[in-house]
């Protein structure tokens, strides 16, 4: 039985004690109260509790440390509680039996990798989709919360029985783009020595001229390459082959940019994958935007030519089409209003311009309606910056008035981030070209420090990031402290091996030292955080866990010596080996859940 069956049978014992005080008349309630128990703030109030004689007192106007002492005395004797108490002003407490928790130890040895899994999705279908940045620019730090909350949430919700889909939509549509395109055009030209000007909302960094220098490169190369091999077709856009990447030279200049603008879109995702890559995060599907105005045969994958506008059947045109037959457009004003104050906004919203270009907010209801309509998810978890918060209350309208039920949609804020270098603040303008890529961060830090900073606090609230203390090697620093409890505990065992010591068949009935004890409480409390972490959407609680965790093996590290040279010792130590072992299974398996490695050595 694992902690979150524990739990379970620990709120039937309390809805039976309820039910048993209503039938004799201690206790008058029309129905049965929501049973919560919870993780007591203080070890000596046991391993969980129950505040619910604290939510009865008003509505049975009992004295609550009264009714908690009737409950109390109601609950049976059962495995695996070793008693029940009650505390003031009215908690009901449950200590656990040291007999059970020893034999915890063999029971995740026996898990093993899968150890933390719960049932709790039964494979029910969700998608987790994040980052979905306009490929005009590398990865940013303002991303990569979003990127490594995303990532970890999903890993999590795989671990508690969802099917999950990771997905970045790829925002390859719209103005935004063109002004990249432009960009990337006019240091094209330039790079070429002819005279061009970025238009005025172009990207001024330097990673376009980079990208423009990286195209003429290696179309060049691939010219000379077509001409070493009489290859006729190649180069079929420009002057020929060997002619030094000058081939959009040759074109009209909206069919250039338009040439141009896909290999930069093109090597823009490749880039973006590869940064995301560099932290543990990767994708099940690439979503192009472009593909919600094809026709239906369309998947949405990177690999597809850019489109030339809406098309019959679109997924952009089924989606407006329903909401047109339900009603919620309407005409005015020159342009295509979403009604979507019917459905409890503030305000209506344009969906197709006076110009009749479709705005944002009009792919984004495509894009909605191929999630839930076309491929069917269950439930949908979008993780949006800080600067979409306003989108919110639209967006779940919109979902409403394509007929899904808007619960099945979760939109998680990430909110803005702060670098800093000590007391220096670190400063970032994507526009100007001075922003601090995910490369950069990851370069100077490492994945597993950024991946642990960001998932130390809820995305909910702002955060800095402090590069020096990500980069300490002492106990200050959380990954540290957390990783270095893993490679001691690595150590070891190795160092066992080395011994040639089987501790197979150690006896974990002999851990009674509080720090054992306290290691096994900490180690068993995996599942029942993963099933909370699933319901709740905070993967952030993973830190926290961890340094919990490391905690208690330091602890257990320092109380009890595991490998001893006096033979009187050797039943202990192939006890506490095993619970090492045990130990070890758990540290991996809560940082795969947190995508950081767990070295051996430091």
């Amino acid at each position: 039985m694992s902690t979150t069956l524990v739990i379970e049978t620990i709120r039937q014992l309390m809805a039976q004690a309820v039910e048993s005080a209503r039938s004799s008349g201690a206790l008058r309630l029309e129905t049965m109260p929501d049973i919560q128990v919870e993780r007591p703030g203080k070890a000596e109030h046991g391993d969980f509790a129950s505040s619910l004689p604290l939510r009865l007192a008003r509505a049975t106007r009992i004295n609550p440390l009264e009714l908690a002492q009737t409950l109390a005395a109601l609950i049976p004797a059962c495995e695996p509680v070793e008693r029940v108490e009650t505390a003031p002003p009215g908690f009901i407490n449950f200590h656990l039996k040291d007999a059970w928790l020893q034999q915890q130890v063999e029971a995740v040895r026996q898990a093993g990798a899968a150890f933390g899994n719960v049932n709790l999705g039964q494979g029910r279908r969700v998608m987790v989709e994040f980052v979905s940045a306009n490929p005009t620019g590398p990865v940013h730090v303002g991303h990569t919360r979003g990127a490594v909350l995303g990532s970890a949430l999903a890993q999590v919700l795989q671990a508690a029985g969802y099917s999950v889909t990771r997905e970045f939509y790829v925002n390859d549509a719209g103005s935004q783009m063109e002004a990249f395109y432009r960009s990337l055009y006019a240091r094209y030209r330039q790079t070429l020595g002819q005279d061009a000007q970025l238009p005025p909302n172009g990207y001024q960094g330097e990673y376009v001229t980079e990208l423009a220098q990286s195209i003429i490169a290696e179309t060049g190369i691939a010219d000379a390459d077509a001409a070493e091999t009489g290859d006729a077709a190649a180069g079929d856009a420009g002057t020929g082959a060997g002619d030094g990447g000058r081939r959009f030279l040759e074109l009209p200049e909206a069919e250039a940019v338009r040439a141009l603008g896909g290999l930069g879109r093109e090597r823009m995702v490749g880039l973006i994958r590869d940064d995301l890559a560099a932290i543990g995060v990767e994708f099940d599907n690439w979503f192009s935007e472009q593909t919600l105005f094809q026709p239906d045969e369309s998947d949405g994958q990177t690999g597809q030519a850019p489109a030339t506008g809406q098309a019959p059947g679109s997924q952009y045109d089924a989606a407006l089409g329903l909401l047109r037959s339900q009603n919620y457009l309407s005409e005015r004003e020159e342009a295509l209003w979403f009604n979507s104050s019917m459905l409890g906004d503030e305000k209506d919203n344009v969906v197709v311009r006076s110009s009749g270009e479709p705005t944002y907010f009009a792919s984004d209801i495509a894009y909605h309606y191929n999630k839930f309509v076309a491929r069917e998810f269950d439930s949908v978890i979008n993780i949006w910056g800080a600067d979409h918060q306003g989108h919110v209350p639209r967006m779940k309208a919109a979902v409403q008035a394509l007929g899904v039920c808007p619960d099945r949609l979760t939109i998680l804020i990430s909110q803005m981030v702060t670098l800093k270098r000590g007391a220096e603040v670190v400063r970032a303008s994507k526009r100007a070209g001075e922003f601090v890529t995910l490369r950069e961060l990851a370069e100077e830090v490492g994945r597993d420090a950024c991946r642990f900073f960001f998932l130390s606090r809820t995305p909910s609230t702002q955060m800095e990031f402090d590069l020096e203390l990500a980069k300490k090697e002492s106990a200050e620093n959380p990954v540290y402290y957390v990783q270095y409890a893993h490679a001691r505990n690595a150590g070891i065992l190795n160092l066992a091996r080395s011994r040639d010591i089987d501790w197979s068949g150690g006896d974990a009935g002999l851990l009674n030292h509080p720090s054992e004890l306290g290691l096994i409480r900490a180690m068993l409390r995996l599942p029942e955080l993963v099933q909370q972490m699933a319901r709740t959407l905070e993967p952030h609680h993973l830190a926290h866990y961890t340094m919990e965790l490391a905690t208690a093996f330091h602890l257990f590290y320092e109380n009890c010596r595991v490998l001893s040279a006096n033979p009187e010792d050797g039943a202990i130590t192939l006890a506490r080996l095993k619970l090492v072992e045990s130990a070890q299974i758990v540290f991996r398996r809560a940082l795969e859940l947190m995508g950081m490695s767990a070295p051996e050595q430091m």
